[in-house]
């Protein structure tokens, strides 16, 4: 098994443009991520795959590698496809660059379900919901679980009408790290968009609704990420208010 992770990046983001640059601790915040990637032990190499040369500049100034892709991707599914299809690996994870608080040991984690598991085509970390509120905040994607840890249906609010207590029990937080099959990944991106993956802008629906296994891998805690600028004052408290991740941010700027 050799995995290569690649972190998608374009400067338009609809809800927080420009967003993968905003700084952190005198980083910008793809950076943050990229560094904490290289800190797995279970991947080969870690790559930037985008279409904006103001990013490939940033990252290549950093030592990071970097792959030019077309400006035509509508997600990051299809970006990082374009990106590995000349690279040897046998599974690719997407690493969602909005996401400056990822662990490595999450990366580590991740992988050795990846090998533990050859019936699924694709798998993505996912994290405890805490908050009731956070059931509807239609920021972030939750995800329905069933047996053996299949993703049944991802949403941006919840549909359950049970108790929280009881939601908590099958409703995960999808996590920005994501897995697949290199060869399954290359044929997903052939597909036609799905109907709730457009409806819902929802990237993981095309694997489920044409029947392909994606299994959730639980990892915690559940991380917060930058999807609106609002959000990015919360990943500051985070890191200020975690042990692990001040220890990490050390290690990184070093």
């Amino acid at each position: 098994m050799k995995i290569v992770a690649v972190i998608p990046a374009h400067m338009a983001s609809v809800r927080f443009p420009g967003k993968i640059l905003f700084p952190f601790h005198g980083l910008p915040m793809i950076e943050h991520v990229r560094r904490r990637a290289l800190l797995a032990e279970a991947v080969s190499d870690v790559v930037v795959a985008t279409c904006d040369h103001d990013i490939a500049s940033v990252v290549r100034g950093y030592g990071g590698k970097v792959i030019m892709t077309a400006n035509t991707h509508k997600n990051g599914t299809t970006r990082v496809a374009e990106a590995v299809k000349d690279i040897e690996c046998t599974h690719v994870m997407l690493l969602q660059g909005d996401e400056p608080l990822l662990l490595p040991r999450h990366i580590d984690s991740f992988a050795k379900s990846i090998a533990s598991d050859n019936l699924a085509d694709a798998w993505n970390a996912t994290g405890p919901i805490d908050l009731e509120e956070e059931l509807d905040r239609h920021s972030f994607v939750k995800c329905a679980i069933g047996l053996s840890d299949r993703v049944l249906h991802c949403f941006r609010r919840s549909p359950c009408y049970s108790d929280f207590s009881m939601q908590q029990r099958f409703i995960r937080k999808i996590l920005g790290i994501i897995a697949y099959k290199k060869d399954f990944l290359l044929h997903l991106t052939t597909l036609t968009a799905s109907p709730i993956e457009q409806a819902e802008f929802i990237e993981q629906m095309r694997i489920i609704e044409n029947g392909f296994v994606m299994r959730s891998v639980p990892v915690s805690p559940s991380l917060p990420s930058v999807n609106e600028p609002g959000e990015a004052e919360i990943v500051l408290q985070y890191v200020n208010s975690d042990e692990e991740q001040r220890a990490l941010l050390e290690r990184i700027l070093q």
